[in-house]
């Protein structure tokens, strides 16, 4: 699968595309531009990945549960290939930042809270936590533990919920305008309030809509003032 780099040092932060979406989106719409001066100045060193998506929960021509084993196949891709490739050319220390918006919020908080001793933190734009809202109704083991608003209440684990609480940052941010839907952001944010798991809600105004031009405004703001 294809991924595409963008600068030479810094923190590393891989970007998960949205919906049915390939990994030149965040070019194409001109996000690495906004973060372009944090790159050159070396703070942060950009991979972007293809989906699987069109493969998974949006093709509507595969069984669901052939849709479930794909997602697997998408997590294990990501944390047998790309992490170690990220690895290689950055270094064994360099922490890992996973970052979407919308169907790649959920991705990327997936991937962090699954693999917290991989990945170091999360920024989660515009995202809803729960998978059943992609699944059309269809829902088995590999749903529930994709699915962070699911599997998140109940995690007890002693390896893996003290990574998480220990992780470089978490951050939820999301609009208020036409498309959002802050609700979903501030329930996953009361489910890991429960958990004890610090992290950073936060709520933009009604002029932000699900859109390119307020995760535009969100990323470099992240990247100038959380890290």
């Amino acid at each position: 699968m294809e991924i595409v780099t963008y600068g030479h040092y810094g923190f590393a932060l891989l970007l998960v595309p949205t919906a049915a979406a390939d990994y030149l989106e965040y070019e194409r719409f001109l996000l690495i531009k906004a973060i372009e001066p944090y790159i050159n100045a070396g703070k942060v060193k950009v991979f972007s990945i293809n989906s699987i998506n069109t493969e998974s929960w949006l093709n509507n021509h595969m069984h669901p549960r052939h849709k479930a084993i794909r997602h697997q196949q998408f997590n294990d891709y990501v944390f047998n290939e790309v992490i170690p490739y990220i690895k290689v050319k950055t270094s064994a220390d360099t922490p890992i930042i996973t970052c979407g918006a919308s169907f790649g919020a959920l991705h990327s908080m997936n991937l962090f809270l699954k693999r917290p001793d991989m990945i170091n933190g999360v920024i989660a734009m515009s995202g809803c936590y729960d998978l059943s809202s992609y699944t059309d109704g269809y829902f088995d083991d590999d749903v529930y533990f994709n699915s962070p608003e699911h599997y998140m209440p109940g995690l007890t684990d002693e390896y893996f919920l003290p990574r998480i609480k220990q992780a470089k940052k978490i951050i939820i941010s999301t609009g208020s305008g036409s498309f959002e839907t802050p609700e979903a952001s501030r329930r996953f944010s009361h489910i890991l309030n429960v958990k004890e798991i610090p992290h950073e809600l936060d709520v933009w105004g009604h002029d932000m809509p699900h859109d390119w031009d307020t995760w535009r405004k969100m990323l470099p703001y992240y990247l100038e003032t959380r890290f």
